[in-house]
């Protein structure tokens, strides 16, 4: 009898290990074994698995190129640049970690737009990231070039205009002073119409990332340059203002330093300088270094004295000049009637060109008035369709 009452509970847990669901368990075990094989195989074909990677914007790069001008890059450590303990970590390597930076610029192409015309964001929108064939290493940073196939930075930076209407008189304005204040210049940028040209200080902070933003919304971009007025240096334009006393190498080393604060820029324009250009000598350097860069040069109309649309018809620069300054006095009403005076000027000889400054009030009525300028049978330009308009 006590042999049978201990084999019973013996029989009993027999009985119940037999009954568990054991071919759930082994698909179970099975599906775990997989899923580990699938993982381990993964990353073993990818010998950078599991080391750790971060994506940065760069500073600067090759050929004195800013990254920012690219897009962000991706940095990884390498095997080779493994510290002595094996873990690849950044504070640990031997050697400084690289960049894969490599710029992929567009086909050249000989007939029409560039590709790099075409919008890359939303409606209207241009290119922001410079062509890599337009740009060359200055002793200030990228300087604009014409690339080896001879397109020019005019070509490939400039908004498209409508062609719809050949026969209908056009008008240009130009917004100067951008950058130096962000309320005036976001406002600009995002409340005027894309065909309105945007004109940058040089002196201006997050000029890159202004530059971006502007042709995100399709705005075409002008750099004003600093000129000596006749009051100088009573009335100081700022820091690398270009003076008729200096030399060529002087003006080219001035001009170096302004040309590579921003990109993608299709001409430059002057800021004052009443004295230099009515200077023959120092305006025919200026516009020389500027048509061999492939640009467009903007008088802004301020100075009757001004020689350039003569010395820029003599050395082939492209050339455009403002018919009448927009908010010369910044109220509502003052610059409505200014803006009627260029509607006049457009309907008489073709094509007007305007230029204001960003004020709060300026950037308002240029809104209001751009709103019906079709049904009043005109059409707004960007600056560049403004150009050599008195050999047409």
């Amino acid at each position: 009898m006590a042999g049978n009452d201990l084999s019973a509970p013996l029989g009993l847990g027999k009985r119940r290990y037999l009954n568990l669901p054991l071919g759930l368990i082994g698909a179970g075990l099975a599906t775990v074994l997989v899923t580990t094989a699938l993982v381990w195989i993964g990353v073993v074909e990818d010998p950078l698995g599991g080391e750790p990677m971060a994506t940065v914007p760069l500073e600067r790069s090759v050929d004195g190129l800013s990254s920012r001008d690219f897009g962000v890059v991706e940095i990884r450590p390498s095997l080779e640049n493994k510290g002595q303990n094996g873990t690849g970590s950044p504070g640990e390597t031997n050697e400084p970690l690289g960049p894969r930076f490599e710029p992929k610029p567009p086909t050249e192409t000989e007939n029409g737009p560039h590709p790099a015309k075409v919008a890359v964001s939303g409606v209207g929108g241009l290119s922001f990231r410079p062509d890599a064939r337009l740009i060359e290493p200055g002793p200030h940073g990228p300087m604009p070039k014409v690339s080896d196939g001879g397109l020019r930075p005019l070509d490939i930076y400039a908004r498209p205009a409508s062609q719809t209407y050949t026969a209908v008189p056009k008008i240009a304005i130009i917004v100067g002073g951008l950058g130096l204040s962000q309320t005036s210049t976001q406002a600009a940028i995002e409340r005027l119409p894309a065909d309105v040209t945007l004109g940058f200080a040089p002196y201006g902070a997050s000029l890159d990332r202004w530059m971006q933003h502007a042709r995100r919304d399709g705005h075409e971009i002008l750099l004003q340059l600093p000129m000596e007025p006749f009051d100088y240096p009573d009335n100081d334009p700022g820091p690398h203002t270009l003076l008729v006393s200096h030399n060529t190498k002087q003006l080219n080393e001035r001009l170096s330093w302004l040309l590579s604060r921003m990109t993608n820029y299709v001409g430059v324009m002057n800021y004052m300088g009443a004295r230099f250009s009515a200077t023959d000598t120092s305006l025919a350097m200026l516009l020389e270094g500027i048509t061999e860069r492939g640009l467009m040069y903007t008088d802004d109309g301020s100075s009757s004295r001004s020689k350039a649309e003569a010395i820029a018809k003599g050395l082939r620069t492209p050339f455009s000049q403002a018919d009448l300054v927009i908010d010369d006095v910044p109220r509502p009403a003052e610059i409505t009637a200014r803006l009627l005076q260029l509607e006049g000027t457009a309907r008489a000889q073709g094509v007007a060109v305007g230029v204001a400054s960003a004020l709060p009030v300026t950037i308002e009525q240029l809104s209001a008035w751009s709103k019906d300028l079709e049904e009043r049978g005109l059409q707004l330009v960007p600056i560049s369709a403004s150009i050599d308009r008195t050999s047409r």
